[in-house]
């Protein structure tokens, strides 16, 4: 049953319910179909935390626009944190040139 002004409405009575809302929170996957070092990445730059001990993946810290992405061993990646689809592309744009800069300075293909 419905609650109308703190009481309970009766089950004959119709409610029209108009929910307000707005994105808090996009997460999204990719895959760069490579193998990242993730030691190396989080040597290489202080917004990447890698403690294996506690989690698989190394975690990268985006502040504009404000996200975070879980990096993966295996090339995948969660974005996450990101409110817009705008966003998850930045993001993901600036992890790759991360990781780009990372590879062409340790030469590996």
């Amino acid at each position: 049953m419905a609650q109308e002004g703190g009481q309970i409405a009766p089950p004959h009575k119709h409610v029209v319910l108009r929910p307000t809302y707005r994105v808090e929170n996009i997460v999204a996957s990719a895959d760069l179909n490579i193998e990242l070092d993730l030691y190396g990445l989080a040597s290489s730059s202080h917004d990447i935390d890698y403690e294996p001990e506690q989690f698989p993946g190394a975690i990268l810290k985006i502040h504009e626009p404000k996200a975070a992405l879980l990096l993966f061993k295996n090339g995948k990646m969660i974005c996450t944190g990101a409110r817009t689809v705008a966003d998850v592309n930045r993001a993901v744009a600036q992890a790759v040139e991360l990781i780009k800069k990372f590879r062409a300075s340790h030469h590996v293909r």
